[in-house]
This record gives structure tokens, C-alpha cells and sequence, in this order.
């Protein structure tokens, strides 16, 4: 079973998350680092200078915003990613220059909200496929904190905390990204299979129904001339020929054929008409009644027509017709071969265009 989790839930979770450090951040404003001290005494207030502190705020906010908005595209564009380094390589450095203590144990409260925000910011980036600069944003962290306050203020001020964010979107990431592309790997060959499958089941009816078809044509003949030691009259191996074309018409008409297309063919052959029925796939989208139409119309041709030969082909997919049925009769009555031409030209008796759609439809 799969489970979805709505995207827009995703980006809300975040952004409340994000907007969680920005009140963290101004909640840091107004707290005393000493809360039994005195306006003006030491730790009633640890900013040096609170502008650079609400310019970094309001850069870490357009920059949240900016990762956070709906994209159809699954992966972040690297402008964007590169925006956002930026904001976090910026924000640090802002929000530390007004504090004027690095505050190693943790003493300055939440005037270092910038290190989980940071945190949040590079997990967005991660988690939307860009964990290059991902890392390259905690990488950054790290050596401005080192810095800062020395590495030892790596673990007390949360620096690690926000690379262990970072390292579990990683994780958590590529293994989604390679359980959708397992996934999507598997349902390929699910229906190549299911195709395989049906495939074969497709031609091994054909096959049975085709030799079902054989069987039921050939079979009274083939007990004849088991009957009679294959001495057979001429009227006999007459109609052999007839049966085997009837047998050609199974294999290259297909659905061109029916019991009465069938029946009109097969008194077409032993009034002496050669017929060819040739079924390319023009057809295949026809089912029920308007294919019954089509091979009433060809029966119906067949029954009328006195041509020496006819031909009835269906048409590709995107015509307006269907079947075409050709009938040819020889011209050849003895005068052009006392004119020394070799045969006569065959003259068109049938032309029959059957439509793919009822002309009332």
C-alpha cells in the first residue's frame, strides 16, 4: 500500500517550524541575558547593536519564504539553492556582531537562534535535492562558529544539532529517491510483463481459434480423401484449392471474415472468381455492430459481383473508409495476342469504398 503525504501539509510543518525560530529570535530582543539585573548593568542586555540583528531576521524570513513556495518542480533550481547559502552564510554573521560575547556555554539565551534556524533552512534545501549546498551552508556554520566562539560552542550552541538535521534529510531523501525510482523500475516491468503475458495469451487463442477454423473446413475433405486413397475427381481437387485459399483467408484476412463473408467467398472461388482478402489492422477498432455492417456490405459484394478477381483490403486507422473492394475483369479475348501483346489490360467491374461510420450515423 502507498502512502501519500500531501505536500501542502510538508510546507506548512516547515514554515511553522521556520516561523518558530523568528520568534525565538525576537523573544531574544527582549530578555535579559541576567534577570536580576539592572537596565544598563551588565546582562540586562547582551546586543551591542539590534539593527544588524533585525536586518539578519528579516533576511533568514524572505529567505524561508523563497524555498517554501509551491513548485512543480521536485528539485530545487540551483539559483535559488545558491540564494540560500547565501542568506545563511550572511545571517551568522550579522546576528553575531551585535552580540559582543561569544557566549560559550550557552549564556546568551536564544541570541543564537540563527544556528537552528540556519539548521531549518539547509534541511529545506536537502530535502528538495540540493544537499551539495546543503553542506555547504553547515560547512559554513561550523567554521563561522569555530571562529566565533571557538569549537568547542559547536555542540552548546546547536551547531551539531543542525548538521545531524541536515545528514538525516540527506539519508532520508536519497533512499525515498531510490525507493521511487525501485518502484517506478518495478512497474515497468510489471506491465512488460502483464504486455508479455497478454501477448502470448493473445496469439495462443488466435493460434486455437485459427486451427479450430482448419479443422472444421478441412476436415470432411480430408475424410474424403482418406476414403477414396487420394484418387480424388476433378472436382474434388478443385475444391481443395478452394479450401486452401479458404484456410489463406483465415491466416490474412482475420477480421475481415465472418460465417457469411465466408460463405460468399467460397461461391465466389467455385464460380471461378479469384478472391484475395487482406486484413492489414485498418479495422481493429471496430467492434459489434458497426463491424457486422462493414462485413454485411462485403458479403453483400461479393454475392453481386461477376469479376474475374477481387481483392478487398482494409483501410489504415484515420480514413473515413473502412474496406475497399476492387473487382477486376480480364479483357483479354484473343485480339491482343493477334496483336502479339502478351495479355490484355484487366478492367475495373468493382469498386466499393464500405465507410468506417453508418452514413445516417
Amino acid at each position: 500500500m502507498r502512502i501519500n503525504v500531501p505536500r501542502p501539509l510538508i510546507i506548512v510543518v516547515a514554515a511553522l517550524f521556520s516561523s518558530y525560530m523568528i520568534v525565538l529570535a525576537f523573544y531574544a530582543l527582549n530578555t535579559p541575558i541576567d534577570p536580576n539585573a539592572e537596565p544598563g548593568e551588565p546582562g540586562s542586555d547582551i546586543f551591542g547593536a539590534r539593527e544588524p540583528f533585525y536586518v539578519g531576521i528579516a533576511l533568514y524570513a524572505f529567505a524561508t519564504v523563497a524555498v517554501l513556495i509551491p513548485d512543480k518542480r521536485p528539485r530545487m533550481p540551483i539559483w535559488l539553492a545558491a540564494f540560500a547559502v547565501g542568506i545563511a552564510v550572511v545571517v551568522p554573521m550579522l546576528s553575531t556582531w551585535s552580540i559582543p560575547f561569544p557566549g560559550r556555554d550557552g549564556g546568551n539565551g536564544y541570541a543564537t537562534w540563527y544556528v537552528a534556524g540556519v539548521g531549518a533552512l539547509m534541511t529545506i534545501i536537502a530535502v528538495r535535492r540540493r544537499p551539495g549546498f546543503a553542506w555547504a551552508g553547515i560547512a559554513f556554520l561550523v567554521i563561522q562558529t569555530s571562529i566565533w566562539a571557538g569549537p568547542g560552542a559547536l555542540a552548546g550552541i546547536g551547531v551539531i544539532g543542525s548538521a545531524s538535521w541536515v545528514g538525516i534529510a540527506h539519508l532520508l531523501t536519497n533512499a525515498l529517491s531510490k525507493a521511487v525510482r525501485d518502484s517506478q523500475r518495478f512497474a515497468v516491468a510489471e506491465r512488460g510483463a502483464a504486455e508479455w503475458q497478454a501477448a502470448q495469451e493473445a496469439h495462443l487463442n488466435e493460434r486455437q481459434f485459427r486451427l479450430g477454423q482448419t479443422t472444421v473446413m478441412a476436415l470432411p475433405m480430408l475424410r474424403t480423401i482418406q476414403q477414396s486413397g487420394g484418387d480424388l475427381t476433378a472436382a474434388q481437387r478443385a475444391e481443395c484449392l478452394h479450401l486452401e485459399g479458404a484456410i489463406r483467408d483465415e491466416i490474412r484476412g482475420r477480421k475481415l471474415l465472418n460465417d457469411a463473408v465466408r460463405e460468399q467467398v467460397m461461391l465466389a472461388r467455385r464460380r471461378g472468381t479469384t478472391v484475395t482478402l487482406l486484413d492489414e489492422g485498418g479495422i481493429d477498432d471496430l467492434e459489434g455492430g458497426e463491424l457486422d455492417r462493414v462485413l454485411h456490405a462485403l458479403a453483400d459484394a461479393l454475392r453481386r459481383t461477376n469479376a474475374d478477381k477481387v481483392i478487398a483490403r482494409t483501410v489504415p486507422e484515420g480514413s473515413d473508409v473502412a474496406v475497399t473492394v476492387v473487382g477486376l475483369r480480364s479483357s483479354d479475348d484473343g485480339s491482343a495476342s493477334l496483336l502479339g501483346d502478351g495479355a490484355g489490360d484487366d478492367e475495373i467491374e468493382l469498386w466499393l469504398e464500405i465507410p468506417r461510420v453508418a452514413a445516417n450515423a
